[in-house]
């Protein structure tokens, strides 16, 4: 059920997720655009999520834009200016390397492996004050095997350092470790399930990605070109058209449906990207959801040890990283 519309305001605006935004033009979506899909989200009660770009939108846009709740994503440092001037602690900044300031409590911090890495140290500073840090490597696909323990050693050095928070009294969020240890279900990113894109030309995508895509002139994990690669799904004139939704469901993903990786993104763009099935995570994906799902087992019985934690979740140990190596189980 669609919970989410997410209104991107121009062609240039922040990426927040797996995909880079290769586009550089500007192309602001035309305000009339913006008022049809605003309509379209009232009359299917969502909540709108505005993703900004780097630049001052005109000033025409701002009632527009604050007629109805809203969360804004923009980068970090660019606090979009609407004249209608609210702290919602639900807006989320984006930067693509270690931010000097942040002004929200939702950071989205979008690095390679090797800079995650190579910056471990002052991500963990993050922790502290109340904030939610969101990583997010952009680089999945080159995760190797070889990378494995690299991983998991970063992943327990995090652990430790939220662990000292939490000796604190503080209770710090961190995706990669926390998420797990409140969920009871799978949580994942559910494009096309629980929100849906709009973009500046008026049609609706799975999510960004597609549309950068289908403006690239990409429309396979192969990055072949062609004329035509329109990967819309409806627009705001004849509505919402996703043929086979129940592909995009967890229930028709037999590796998904059983795990217990409940954090896990599962992004359909790198999906499809690299397994050529929307529905089926990479290798990469798995593994990496099953090391931060395992070093989150391992903080939250470190933190039971200093005291109780609600809700009552059990993480079970498991000694395999990628489900597929235990299919006949799933």
């Amino acid at each position: 059920m669609l919970q989410y519309l997410v209104i991107l305001l121009d062609d240039t605006s922040v990426a927040y997720c797996h995909a880079d935004n290769p586009l550089k033009e500007r192309n602001l979506m035309p305000i009339e655009t913006l008022k049809k899909g605003i309509l379209f989200g009232m009359k299917q009660n969502l909540m709108i999520q505005y993703v900004f770009p780097n630049y001052a939108l005109p000033e025409e846009y701002a009632s527009v834009i604050e007629s109805i709740d809203n969360v804004k994503i923009y980068p970090v440092g660019c606090k979009p200016v609407t004249g209608i001037e609210s702290e919602n602690e639900a807006d989320v900044e984006v930067a693509n390397s270690i931010p000097e300031k942040v002004e929200t409590k939702n950071l989205v911090l979008r690095l390679t492996f090797c800079e995650m890495l190579i910056q471990k140290d002052e991500i963990a500073k993050l922790f502290a004050n109340g904030r939610r840090v969101n990583l997010c490597i952009t680089d999945v696909e080159k995760f190797t095997d070889e990378q494995i323990d690299a991983y998991r050693q970063v992943l327990d050095e995090w652990s430790k350092a939220l662990l000292e928070l939490y000796k604190q009294g503080q209770s710090p969020q961190f995706n990669l470790l926390t998420d797990r240890m409140m969920l009871e279900k799978m949580h994942n990113c559910e494009a096309g399930i629980s929100n849906i894109t709009l973009a500046p030309n008026g049609k609706f995508y799975l999510c960004p990605a597609f549309y950068y895509d289908e403006r690239m002139q990409v429309f396979n994990q192969m990055n072949h070109h062609k004329p035509s690669s329109d990967t819309s799904v409806g627009d705001l004139e004849k509505g919402l058209d996703i043929h086979n939704l129940q592909l995009l469901q967890l229930d028709h993903a037999p590796l998904c449906r059983k795990c217990d990786a409940y954090h896990c993104r599962r992004c359909v763009w790198l999906n499809r990207k690299m397994t050529w099935d929307i529905n089926t995570p990479s290798r990469q994906q798995c593994v990496m959801a099953h090391l931060e799902r395992n070093a989150s087992r391992c903080l939250l019985n470190d933190i039971r040890n200093i005291g109780e934690f609600m809700p009552n979740i059990e993480i079970k140990e498991i000694n395999y990283l990628d489900p597929f190596e235990v299919r006949k189980e799933f």
